[in-house]
């Protein structure tokens, strides 16, 4: 019973101390402003200069379904704000990206001129863990999901103009939350088989 109770700790300690190297971070875009129009035109860029984005982690675009939309382009169509080749878009927010390979990726919001007042954002996925400066939970009601790696070359009818609604305030912290709950499920294990 003694060999048994310590190979279950054994396995569970292993398993707690590779949760916090595996796990992946949500990345809020704009933190508690969220998806919206910025205060001025390098909001989403300043956003982004402290952060990691790693293979793995996963991009949050926070916006209601119906008011706005996350258009994924190349440089060109990014720094000119066109829709010339749109690799694709999502309408119904919030949406989250998920990166499984390196590379750069360009977003930006295709409603109205939000682009042209900075509602665009760049981010260079690296092959090393994801981190963050600071980070901001948020809860999803919905989701519109797609793997970065390989997004839908048709493009999609543009969304209706509309007013963007800002997306609410998030609570504390929680990029981690993924580690955070490897860590305190292993952390249980190991307690529990303690007791068998």
């Amino acid at each position: 019973m003694g060999t048994i109770q310590l190979a279950v700790f054994m396995l569970a300690a292993i398993g707690c101390f590779w949760m916090g190297s595996v796990s992946a971070m949500d990345h809020i875009v704009g933190g508690s402003a969220g998806w919206t129009t910025p205060p001025n035109k390098t909001f989403f860029q300043d956003w982004a200069f402290p952060r990691t984005f790693g293979v793995g982690d996963r991009l949050v675009f926070p916006y209601r379904p119906g008011s706005g939309n996350v258009v994924v382009v190349n440089k060109e169509d990014f720094d000119k704000c066109t829709q010339k080749n749109v690799i694709y878009m999502y309408y119904n927010g919030p949406t989250i990206i998920n990166f499984t390979t390196t590379g750069d990726n360009y977003y930006y919001s295709g409603v109205g001129k939000h682009c042209e007042a900075g509602q665009k954002l760049y981010v260079k996925v690296v092959n090393q863990k994801g981190s963050s400066g600071k980070v901001f939970p948020f809860k999803l009601v919905s989701k519109d999901t797609k793997t970065a790696a390989a997004p839908d070359t048709a493009a999609a009818a543009p969304a209706k103009s509309s007013a963007l609604d800002a997306a609410p305030a998030p609570a504390k912290s929680s990029a981690t939350a993924i580690q955070s709950a490897g860590m305190a499920s292993g952390l249980l294990t190991i307690f529990f088989s303690l007791f068998i």
